[in-house]
């Protein structure tokens, strides 16, 4: 069957209504995703931090986190919220985690500047100078919540099982060794090269550091008992990237 030029003329006019539909629906769809990660990437005020709960809080970083593994993370243009932040940070949560080059808080949580402190010591446990650093950030500054964060391999908890003596080190360590001694079992090896006893005393130690500050810091404890505040434990996968809460 032949096509007539007038048959061919409505065909292509039909043809092109269509892929510019297509095109232009792309074009919409594209748009709201972009507009959408730049609604999310809001850099954080006294407002938008006041409307946050300490519930939400622990959401942000659930959802940060699934981003950061799933390689979804949000566009941010860094340089606009350092503008944004020259005059003052309004942060919703406050990270005591490793100093391990492996676990950024703001790039595992997907965060941006001015979204949460953190403050890093090797082995992610509690003194005063931390302890002092958390009620800045929480009573002062007017964060919603502090995670300790522990990782997986983590060198400082292997050195203080394997009972390390190395200058400074040795007292930093020192602060590990509660969580070592907390852990029953494993009898037949107690050492760094027992990966799941490794793994006990990682996980133990994050719940001691968690006690610790509610028993060391009567102003946290008054403002987790109050629901001004959350606190919660964690483990960061150096493996997977992932962020278990406990």
């Amino acid at each position: 069957m032949s096509l007539t030029d007038t048959d061919r003329r409505n065909f292509l006019k039909k043809a092109g209504g269509s892929v510019l539909a297509v095109v232009a629906g792309s074009s919409i769809a594209s748009s709201a995703i972009r507009s959408f990660a730049a609604e999310s990437a809001i850099t954080q005020t006294k407002e938008t931090q006041a409307e946050i709960t300490p519930q939400k809080a622990l959401q942000m970083l659930k959802e940060g986190n699934s981003r950061f593994v799933q390689g979804n993370m949000i566009k941010r243009d860094l340089m606009r919220q350092v503008k944004e932040t020259s005059g003052g940070q309004f942060p919703f949560a406050a990270l005591v985690s490793c100093i391990d080059s492996r676990e950024s808080g703001q790039l595992i949580f997907d965060q941006g500047i001015g979204d949460i402190f953190n403050a890093r010591i090797a082995g992610n446990f509690v003194n005063d100078d931390i302890l002092g650093s958390l009620e800045f950030a929480c009573a002062a500054a007017g964060a919603k919540l502090i995670v300790v964060l522990g990782h997986t391999d983590c060198g400082a908890v292997r050195g203080a099982c394997d009972d390390i003596v190395m200058g400074n080190l040795t007292h930093t360590l020192a602060n590990i060794k509660p969580a070592v001694a907390a852990v029953s079992g494993y009898e037949s090896n107690r050492t760094s090269a027992n990966d799941a006893f490794v793994k006990a005393v990682t996980d133990k130690n994050v719940v001691l550091t968690v006690e610790r500050i509610r028993e060391r810091s009567p102003i946290l404890r008054d403002m987790v008992d109050k629901g001004k505040i959350g606190l919660a434990g964690a483990v960061y996968d150096v493996h997977t990237g992932k962020v278990t809460f406990m």
